[in-house]
């Protein structure tokens, strides 16, 4: 390679800099033989090399300039950031480019050092890195699905004693601080869930990975320029000149402990600021449609479902929280709020969501349908799009409902993200053009999933959990029905000063409202003996009665007996074979709390599972009965009072009793199947065996087994112990 003096002598050119200018550069800030550095450069900063005519000439020299310094012992990473699954892309881990970002602002030398022989880069569809030297493999391959968190490659680079090299911007450029802003919780950072298909060796798999990205919010812009002083200031990174730039150094162990000393000080050390609530600073941000419901005081289900299916009550949303509040004045209810970005076992808390328009036009401009229109015309959780598209692609990316033509079906995508518009079968025929105009403008902020929570307390601790959904924008069977069902039941136990049990009512979102509820109150898990799931009670079906996993239990028992004899022509069936809901999330592995589900649907063969208007824009108001409701809401508290009488009757006499003595003889003549059931009850009695286990035992209702235990008890025949653990 030439030396300044000959690049001279043949261009007239002074260059800033020589290779041995660099080499000696990176001793003097302390990159030594052995090293594993991480190197970051953006040389079109420094000025012109001695010898390079173009961008592989310089690439070339500081590859041999890395070697010369790290020597055969020595590891380089180097940041090939794609960034794909944020931008819906697959991440091929041999082809996908690097691209020109905020972090990486030369791309040149990463593509050049991750085509070298040796070189491996990690599988990270956002931020990958490739590396060469001896430390490379251990470091970037068998990660975590985390861009940013424990056991990242910053992490690793970290316990490895490695440093961070600098080259031709400053310190504020690197990454790591954004890894330890993640490790140290920063409020104004969350955990996002990204998810999309990584192509390795010619295989493609579907992977979900975890990125701790930043509220969008002004204040959170990234300032990493007073980290980088105080590095400078304390002597912790080396500087040395090189060309018109600089090349910067500092261990990264050192470096993370100054980090943690200033955010721990100051959280949005970091950031723009000033600091303020997240949540707050995103919806100044977002500004999407607000809503306000004022319910009258001891509104009816009618009134409250009138006043409350309207509004688009996406899982966590404007609509939703609307609607909650709403509730939150009817009854004592207590609201829980878990941040996006919160880990509740193995479910990550997405982003709040928020429509401000959405809709398909003509390329002239007609319109043909949209989100103002109705809210089921968007895809909920729609990533937003603005443009002109085909025909073809515009039906990959429109839904309708399986069995309704005139219905605007409900899709979402909460967490495998995409943009999508819906409407009826017949207004997709009717597409006829070539290209249409697409515009869905959604935005996701940080926010927080809502729970509310009703107690009436009992006199023990033990607790029966009642549940059901709040969201589904526009929609009432599914579950607005459930809700009403359970608040008022609960205004009926609130009355009531004689529960042994607890009850707790959860007013969830879908799946992730009962994930979130139960991860973040394990210690409750022990306390709850049972529970039910109340959902799409409107329709004029007979009820249907799912079980729980184990199927067998108390709850399962008293439940069944009570849904028999109020509902003749009810049906039941095992876990998981009517429907599938949060019930699914109590009677999971690890938390295995008996939660049935409660419900009027078709069965599972019918083409209209679970009801003709599931998931459409016709499962309105009108499409469901009060009446219905009504004896939904008697059916849970038969099924409550059962599981409060659900005793263990203990005999106090011995051998058969002489009915005759106490006025409890039945003539078996006059009437043989009384007579036989007396006795076949009576023979039941003897301690090991509660109500329930022995109405189901002898085939009676729950109610008829009461009757003649209570008729003994008050004879003095029998007590009652509590029910068996």
């Amino acid at each position: 390679m030439s030396d300044g003096v000959s690049l001279q002598h043949k261009t007239g050119f002074v260059p800033d800099y020589a290779s041995s200018d660099l080499v000696e550069a990176m001793r003097h800030v302390g990159i030594t033989a052995g090293d594993t550095v991480f190197f970051q450069t953006c040389v079109d900063t420094l000025g012109q090399a001695a010898g390079c005519a173009n961008s592989r000439e310089i690439c070339e020299m500081l590859w041999n300039s890395l070697q010369q310094v790290l020597g055969l012992r020595g590891t380089v990473l180097v940041p090939t950031y794609t960034f794909s699954f944020c931008r819906q892309e697959t991440f091929d881990i041999e082809k996908s480019p690097t691209i020109w970002g905020e972090w990486n602002t030369f791309f040149e030398f990463p593509e050049y050092f991750r085509h070298l022989p040796g070189a491996i880069r990690s599988a990270d569809p956002i931020f990958s890195t490739a590396g060469i030297g001896p430390r490379a493999a251990e470091i970037l391959l068998n990660l975590p699905k985390v861009c940013l968190g424990e056991d990242c490659v910053h992490d690793r680079l970290r316990r490895a004693g490695g440093k961070i090299c600098i080259l031709g911007v400053g310190l504020y450029e690197s990454i790591f601080r954004h890894h330890m802003e993640a490790m140290t919780r920063v409020p104004w950072r969350y955990d996002k869930l990204f998810t999309g298909y990584v192509r390795e060796n010619d295989k493609v798999r579907k992977e979900g990975w975890i990125y701790n990205v930043r509220i969008l919010a002004n204040n959170a812009n990234p300032v990493g320029e007073r980290l980088e002083a105080l590095a400078r200031q304390t002597g912790l990174c080396q500087v040395a000149s090189v060309g018109r730039g600089e090349i910067l150094a500092v261990n990264a162990d050192e470096f993370r402990s100054l980090i943690i000393r200033e955010l721990k000080r100051d959280p949005w050390f970091s950031a723009k600021g000033p600091s303020g609530d997240p949540v707050k600073l995103e919806e100044l941000r977002v500004a999407g449609p607000r809503y306000e419901v004022k319910l009258p005081p001891q509104a009816s289900m009618k009134q409250m479902i009138d006043e409350l299916w309207r509004l688009p009550r996406d899982i966590i949303s404007n609509g939703y929280d609307a609607a909650l509040s709403a509730l939150s004045t009817q009854i004592p209810m207590k609201i829980h709020e878990f941040p996006s970005g919160t880990h509740c076992w193995t479910w990550v808390v997405p982003e709040k969501w928020t429509c401000i328009e959405a809709c398909l036009e003509t390329t002239d401009g007609k319109r043909i349908f949209s989100y103002a229109d109705h809210p089921l015309h968007v895809v909920s959780y729609s990533l937003p799009f603005e443009g002109e598209v085909t025909r073809e692609e515009l039906f990959k990316h429109l839904h309708v409902h399986p069995w309704l033509p005139d219905a605007i079906p409900f899709i979402f995508k909460y967490y495998e993200r995409d943009w999508g518009l819906c409407c009826s079968q017949n207004q997709k025929n009717a597409l006829s053009d070539e290209r249409y105009c697409v515009r869905i403008r959604t935005k996701f902020s940080f926010g927080t999933l809502k729970v509310g929570e009703v107690i009436a307390k009992g006199a023990s601790d033990d607790c029966i959990v009642l549940c059901a959904h709040l969201c589904h924008p526009r929609q009432v069977n599914d579950d607005l029905t459930g809700v009403v069902v359970g608040l008022n039941v609960m205004r009926e136990l609130l009355k009531r000063r004689d529960l042994r049990y607890t009850y707790r009512f959860l007013i969830v979102p879908e799946t992730i409202g009962s994930v979130a509820y139960l991860s973040q109150n394990e210690h409750l898990l022990p306390r709850m003996k049972g529970g039910l799931f109340l959902e799409m009670l409107g329709t004029d079906l007979p009820h249907a009665l799912q079980l729980s996993f184990a199927g067998n239990t108390e709850i399962d028992q008293c439940l069944t007996l009570v849904l028999k004899e109020q509902d003749r022509n009810s049906w039941t069936g095992p876990f998981r074979s009517l429907i599938g809901n949060d019930e699914n999330q109590f009677n999971a592995p690890g938390v295995r709390v008996p939660m049935l589900s409660l419900s009027r649907i078709l069965s599972l063969s019918e083409p209209e599972w679970p009801f003709r208007e599931y998931h459409s824009d016709h499962d309105t108001a009108q499409s469901i009965s009060i009446d219905r409701l009504e004896e939904s809401c008697r059916m849970v508290l038969k099924m409550v009072d059962a599981l409060e009488a659900n005793l263990v009757p203990v005999n106090q006499f011995k051998g058969e009793v002489f009915c005759s003595r106490y006025g409890l003889h039945i003539d078996w003549y006059t009437n043989r199947q009384g007579s036989t059931t007396l006795f076949d009850v009576m023979h039941l009695i003897d301690g090991s065996r509660t109500i329930a286990d022995i109405a189901q035992k002898v085939g009676i209702s729950f109610d008829a087994t009461k009757r003649i235990i209570e008729d003994m008890c008050r004879c003095g025949l029998i007590s009652y112990h509590e029910r068996r653990n």
